[in-house]
């Protein structure tokens, strides 16, 4: 299989070729840097398919994305990409231990996302995740992930109270 074509072979991207390619990537480390490069692909379809098997392959076998966790930080400051790209690379982040190194650079992204306006709605949620996630090991931003739920609860989406919900019972 050539991830590239593959993503890249029907007009709809259907959840069962996401998952076709996401297993085809994780049985070797060099498919899993040829669906790495296709989630850096500066095509912008190519990028947010690749995107989506990049998130199930990480939940799959997350070791394997170790080597890239760096290149999923970058994603998230990034404002030239589609919303896909950044949704999916919180959503690897959410699920994994995050190094320390990037610890700094992934609470101020998910502290950004969560609190604009216009984020949406799936990178917000996996956003307070994430910051919940994180709050093991800084309880100092507990408070401040507390008052955000609150304060945007009225104006949000029925997910975003949904989530806030549980980490505010987890809080």
């Amino acid at each position: 299989m050539k991830i590239r074509e593959a993503l890249l072979q029907e007009k709809i991207h259907p959840k069962e070729l996401a998952l076709e390619i996401s297993h085809y990537a994780v049985s070797s480390k060099a498919r899993f840097k040829e669906l790495m490069q296709c989630f850096l692909d500066e095509e912008t379809r190519v990028a947010q398919r690749a995107a989506w098997s990049v998130s199930w392959a990480a939940r799959e076998r997350p070791p394997m994305i170790t080597p890239y966790i760096k290149v999923l930080v970058a994603q998230l400051s990034r404002k030239d990409v589609h919303p896909a790209i950044i949704r999916n690379s919180v959503r690897v982040l959410e699920a994994i231990d995050i190094p320390e190194e990037f610890h700094g650079d992934v609470m101020n992204a998910c502290f950004d996302f969560v609190t604009s306006p216009t984020t949406p709605i799936a990178i917000k949620a996996f956003s307070l995740t994430t910051l919940f996630n994180l709050s093991a090991l800084y309880p100092d931003i507990k408070p401040e992930l507390k008052l955000i739920i609150e304060e945007q609860w009225d104006n949000e989406t029925a997910a975003f109270r949904s989530r806030g919900k549980k980490i505010l019972a987890k809080l």
